[in-house]
């Protein structure tokens, strides 16, 4: 029963066109094919406890065998980028950049070919302080933007800061795409329990806030892949604008434009 479901969302995970996901992305797929929140009214914000813990979705995953599309599982030291091939790429100006804190999604984005179709690099943020050649070339293009993908979580929205704080002053502008506490309840998210304090962030509200304060926290992973790379095209087409007044910090707040415009499905 359980591997049935499972095939149907690996189905789900890779559709349209035979996308690649990560083993998150499949675990929070099949959440969404045993308890469809997602189909509910987007205007009844909540986020829900998976109905599936992760140790039943690995054996019933091991059961299964290859999975098409799922990528490999990455190695648990990854080596930094190191030189480009071409040597002269740093000669030119770079417009943006992404920045995901968690490194599965890069390498899913990539694996998916989205850098290419978005002309824009995908670094983890373990790959964190960045190249100065890379800091450079940003600087040769006027409004260039460093766009940072993070999960709903205390650690999460911390990123957007700690980039801006490692680029230095005269560095690009940081955009903060999210999730944030309001885009994962809006999508009706699965949320896990994680424990830490949770800092103060001017570009969430109290309710927000009190949501992290509680132990909650959504993945990205959590998004439906298709939905994901959608909305980082959109994201990224409109330069990661925030509304007038939005930076606090030196980083932009989150849009709500993107995360909460998503076609339900």
């Amino acid at each position: 029963m359980l591997e049935r479901a499972l095939r149907v969302a690996a189905a789900r995970a890779a559709a349209p066109g035979d996308l690649k996901f990560t083993e998150r992305q499949l675990y929070y797929e099949l959440c969404r094919v045993l308890l469809p929140a997602h189909l509910l009214p987007r205007r009844l914000p909540f986020t829900l406890a998976p109905p599936l813990g992760h140790g039943r979705f690995a054996a019933a995953l091991g059961r299964l065998g290859d999975v098409p599309g799922l990528l490999a599982a990455p190695p648990h030291r990854r080596p930094r980028p190191g030189a480009p091939a071409e040597p002269d790429l740093y000669d030119y100006g770079l417009p943006r950049l992404l920045v995901c804190q968690d490194p599965a999604i890069a390498r899913m984005l990539v694996a998916n070919d989205w850098h290419l179709e978005a002309a824009c690099p995908v670094l983890a943020a373990d790959d964190l302080p960045l190249d100065p050649r890379l800091t450079a070339a940003l600087g040769r293009v006027p409004d260039a933007v460093v766009l940072v993908l993070h999960d709903a979580s205390a650690q999460g929205t911390a990123l957007p800061g700690r980039v801006r704080a490692q680029l230095g002053p005269g560095a690009p502008r940081v955009a903060a795409l999210g999730l944030t506490p309001r885009h994962a309840a809006s999508l009706h998210l699965a949320r896990g329990r994680a424990t830490g304090p949770a800092l103060p962030a001017a570009s969430l509200d109290r309710r927000e806030l009190r949501w992290l304060a509680r132990g909650r926290y959504a993945e990205v992973a959590a998004v439906n892949p298709a939905h994901l790379l959608r909305t980082l095209h959109r994201l990224v087409r409109d330069g990661g604008a925030s509304p007038p007044g939005a930076a606090t910090g030196g980083v932009e707040a989150p849009r709500d434009t993107g995360f909460l415009t998503w076609p339900t499905r």
